[in-house]
């Protein structure tokens, strides 16, 4: 080691965790660790979610297609996951009723593995997938996953509120339960949660490079602040579509794991029904889409699956996407969805593991963990994933790394409520009403807004205000100078973006001239992360 390296080491503090990646794996992780003991940092080169984990259908859902790819350990793990966080973040997670709708002749995809192995590829099938298939389905998804909260599968006449906006020909439909999650929110709610509990959260921190002395990882950081070296007994590539590049580029290790980075891109309509339920679309190509009540005045429709292969390319939802969503959509509703109809879209980029898989679609979405100690200190990869089942991602992620580094305890985070979430799973409507009544300048739409977005929290921000004048500028749309601050020094909130798009979804109701406003306070009011620790 040379005299430099030497004089470094015998300075600098060595934490035991450097997390790469601010996404929901990240934050995860970052989370459970220091709630076992360990000294974590987390550097995210650009905003919390920035990437894939504010672009993903925002469910918690078991997978109910992954059956047909015999993906029984993920539909279960994920099964018993949404009741478990249905009762951490009742804010930003409910429980909700899917509708999918079945008529004798729609047909699906007869190349996946259920269908070969049950014969449903025969001529005389013609490609049907059977009402007996879909009921074995909803009986598995029923019964895998020990439901307490969640209602079960009911058969459903279309004769009321949900087969109105149904084309005509739909008379029958099967109703299951899965749940809601707002998943930029849960991600903020993770990292804030992993600082209280003392790591350090690093955001607009790109790592750009990394080498091992004396066993050490030296990991340098580009900040606002100028560059900076962090010193890591083993770090947690948690870079979600850059993973490879952290692998390849960044550490320099000669990993044989690929990832498989596949775009699923979304349309957001005008609102195109009136019941609080979803529906489960099936294609004529063996894929399905969601059509989702969204954001009380809107409808999401998605996904796609469609490779991408550079994750140095934004993505976004090309007009080939927009009008497969929109004719997919289209098969299923009396009034054709139309490109008219659309307010905005967007797109992810999910990386998975590449197992190999002949398509997009079939790709496991199950996760992979490759401990690699090639460079002389060991480093976690995360390929894949899925939201739903993030918190036990963390978990198996510190059985690994619990092989590495002593941890003080066992897994911990299942019930441990995020931040706001300290209330019954069941009490949005009680903890709204409460709002009302203490702070009756609300509004029916802001209250049930920031009970929603912070739960018990709302109440932090709006303080002891006694009209909305006390909270400050109005920015539009129920966004006040109050709120801003809040998300500023409370959930590192940077930019109009981070505010609109990631610790809510107001941009859907503000025009360019209120985005340049906000924009423009904001960058007059820098305000550094002050209470997210406390």
């Amino acid at each position: 080691m040379s005299q430099s390296a030497q004089n470094r080491s015998a300075t600098q503090q060595v934490h035991d965790l450097l997390v790469i990646g601010g996404g929901i794996n990240g934050c995860g992780i970052a989370r459970d660790a220091v709630g076992r003991g360990l000294s974590v940092v987390l550097a995210e080169k650009g905003d919390l979610a920035g990437a894939t984990s504010s672009a993903s259908t925002k469910l918690f859902h078991g997978g109910l297609r992954y059956l047909e790819y015999f993906e029984f350990r993920l539909v279960r793990e994920a099964l018993i996951e949404r009741e478990t966080l249905l009762r951490a973040m009742p804010h930003i997670s409910w429980p909700m009723r899917f509708v999918l709708p079945y008529h004798k002749d729609m047909r699906f995809d007869s190349d996946t593995p259920t269908s070969r192995l049950l014969g449903l590829t025969m001529p005389w099938m013609k490609g049907r997938r059977p009402a007996w298939l879909i009921r074995l389905g909803l009986f598995l998804y029923d019964n895998l996953g020990g439901r307490k909260i969640l209602p079960g599968t009911a058969t459903l006449a279309l004769d009321g509120a949900e087969g109105a906006p149904l084309n005509d020909r739909f008379s029958k439909a099967y109703e299951y339960s899965d749940a809601w999650v707002e998943d930029s929110r849960l991600v903020v709610l993770n990292a804030r949660d992993a600082a209280a509990r003392g790591a350090t959260i690093m955001t607009r921190a790109e790592v750009v490079s990394a080498h091992v002395e004396n066993g050490i990882w030296q990991v340098t950081v580009n900040t606002d602040d100028g560059s900076k070296t962090i010193a890591a007994k083993m770090l947690v590539n948690a870079a979600g579509p850059w993973v490879g590049d952290v692998i390849h580029g960044k550490l320099r290790l000669n990993s044989v794991e690929n990832v498989r980075l596949v775009r699923g891109s979304h349309i957001v309509t005008r609102k195109l029904y009136d019941h609080d339920k979803c529906y489960f679309f099936q294609g004529t190509d063996g894929r399905i889409i969601f059509a989702i009540p969204y954001e009380q005045d809107f409808t999401l429709i998605g996904t796609t699956d469609a490779e991408h292969h550079d994750p140095g390319v934004k993505p976004v939802c090309t007009e080939e996407e927009r009008d497969y969503l929109c004719n997919f959509a289209s098969q299923y509703f009396k009034q054709p969805v139309k490109s008219d109809d659309i307010v905005w879209t967007y797109s992810g980029v999910r990386p998975l593991y590449d197992d190999g898989a002949s398509s997009a679609t079939a790709a496991t979405r199950d996760y992979t963990l490759k401990v690699d100690q090639s460079a002389g200190a060991p480093v976690l990869n995360i390929f894949g994933g899925k939201i739903t089942t993030y918190r036990r991602l963390a978990e198996s992620a510190l059985e690994k790394i619990g092989t590495v580094l002593p941890l003080d305890k066992g897994k911990w985070t299942a019930g441990v409520a995020l931040p706001g979430g300290d209330f019954a799973h069941d009490g949005v409507t009680a903890l709204v009403d409460e709002l009302h009544h203490d702070y009756p300048f609300l509004s029916d739409f802001w209250a049930r807004r920031l009970v929603r977005a912070y739960g018990t929290e709302a109440r932090e921000i709006l303080g002891q205000a006694k009209s909305a004048d006390d909270l400050g500028r109005d920015f539009g749309a129920t966004l006040t100078e109050a709120e801003v601050t809040w998300l500023m020094t409370s959930e590192y909130a940077r930019s109009a973006e981070d505010v609109l798009w990631r610790r809510s979804k107001l941009g859907l109701r503000f025009d360019q001239q209120q985005v340049a406003v906000l924009e423009e306070w904001i960058a007059s009011h820098p305000m550094k992360v002050t209470r997210a620790a406390e």
